[in-house]
């Protein structure tokens, strides 16, 4: 019998979930608002059941009274059959965590460790790894690394410009998006295998982004580093900062580490610079000047980076945009590849405008995709993989 697994995204105040039986997606859905208003929205495709409804307080006060609330929906969906596996992704598996795993107590207490270099994330990824573990006690609970991607890429892009002992103490370039950026891997390999082993640049642009230069599917180089801060600027994260701007804000300013860890992780990004909002959508219908300054920025950035990704590659083949906004924004696209023949690059902006696959102009020498990422299919296969090795 197919094995029915159960992939889970865990934020802060919501879980985003997909269950599978086999490699067939049946249901996908997000709880959010957790802990405030929490609301469940769902749509299986095998019943045809949908659901949009707000939760009770007690259903939603934290990840284990919400998956406690979603248990019913998939017990009756699954129809008595039980959830093999529970694939989780967690941002940050460190230096010794580069592929997939089982999770067991003493995993998880490792994986604990690792919550100063990802605050956003890891806590809430591992909240809904205890939820899961208590859901679903006889499932195999599996982690699913966004550092693991990157692990082995040279050490020139693994390390910073500090003494030996940091580094040794795990004070590296360690990447993320690598889910993202394994399953676009994947799609290349699959269906365009010449760009596959060429010099391809991956643009994952949403509330967080980051680029990639990849060749032959391994990860050369990355604009995020030791956090999911660098690079970069993202919905509410600052991306690349002079070191000394924090200096600055812990001693002029008298900030405290809190404060500053909350300023650039929760109130810089196009949110700080356009202080109108962070969501791309309501900044590129704002006539406000400061929203279209943050887009700028953003784009500026963008630009600033594909050349040094390029540079890391020795040239470039390809450049894939990936993320909400990449898949979504059409503007954006454009906005990025204006002006960029003398890369050789041009795009069409009819097949720009209908987001179809290949964007490039006839004339371009540079490929130019738009293919949608899904995260939680990479980690269905991995766990698929680690749930036939235990059997």
């Amino acid at each position: 019998m197919v094995p029915v697994i159960l992939v889970l995204n865990s934020g802060s105040s919501s879980i985003k979930f997909s269950l599978y039986s086999g490699k067939c997606e049946q249901l996908k859905g997000q709880i959010s608002g957790l802990g405030a208003e929490p609301h469940l929205a769902l749509v299986s495709h095998a019943s045809g059941l949908t659901i949009d409804r707000n939760l009770q307080d007690d259903e939603g006060t934290s990840h284990k009274t919400a998956l406690a609330a979603l248990l019913p929906i998939l017990e009756r969906e699954l129809g008595g059959r039980p959830v093999d596996a529970v694939g989780h992704r967690v941002v940050h598996g460190g230096v010794y965590h580069t592929s997939p795993l089982k999770i067991t107590d003493t995993v998880l207490q490792d994986l604990k460790a690792l919550e100063p270099l990802a605050p956003l994330h890891q806590p809430h990824n591992l909240a809904g790894v205890e939820a899961a573990r208590a859901a679903f006690p006889g499932a195999l609970q599996t982690a699913c690394f966004d550092t693991a991607f990157h692990r082995k890429h040279p050490w020139v892009n693994d390390t910073f410009a500090l003494p030996r002992s940091l580094y040794d103490e795990g004070v590296r370039r360690y990447g993320f998006h690598g889910l993202s950026y394994e399953f676009i891997c994947s799609h290349l390999k699959e269906t365009r295998p010449d760009v596959f082993r060429g010099r391809v640049v991956v643009a994952h642009l949403g509330n967080g982004a980051s680029m990639c230069a990849i060749r032959d599917g391994q990860s050369i180089g990355s604009t995020m580093g030791f956090t999911a801060l660098d690079g970069l600027p993202m919905g509410t994260r600052c991306g690349q900062l002079d070191p000394g701007v924090v200096l600055y804000l812990l001693t002029t300013k008298g900030m405290s580490a809190d404060a500053v860890s909350d300023l650039l992780y929760k109130n810089s990004g196009l949110k700080g610079l356009s202080g109108i909002s962070q969501d791309m959508r309501r900044l590129s219908e704002s006539t406000d000047p400061r929203a279209a300054e943050a887009i700028d920025y953003f784009v500026f950035r963008i630009r600033r980076e594909l050349g040094a990704m390029a540079a890391v590659l020795n040239g470039l083949d390809t450049l894939v945009f990936t993320g909400g906004i990449g898949e979504n924004a059409a503007l954006i696209r454009k906005r990025v590849c204006a002006e960029q023949d003398w890369l050789g690059m041009l795009i069409d902006e009819a097949r720009n405008k209908a987001r179809e696959e290949d964007i490039s102009a006839a004339t371009s020498q540079i490929k130019v995709l738009v293919i949608p990422t899904n995260e939680e299919e990479m980690i269905r296969r991995h766990t698929e993989t680690l749930l036939k090795a235990a059997l």
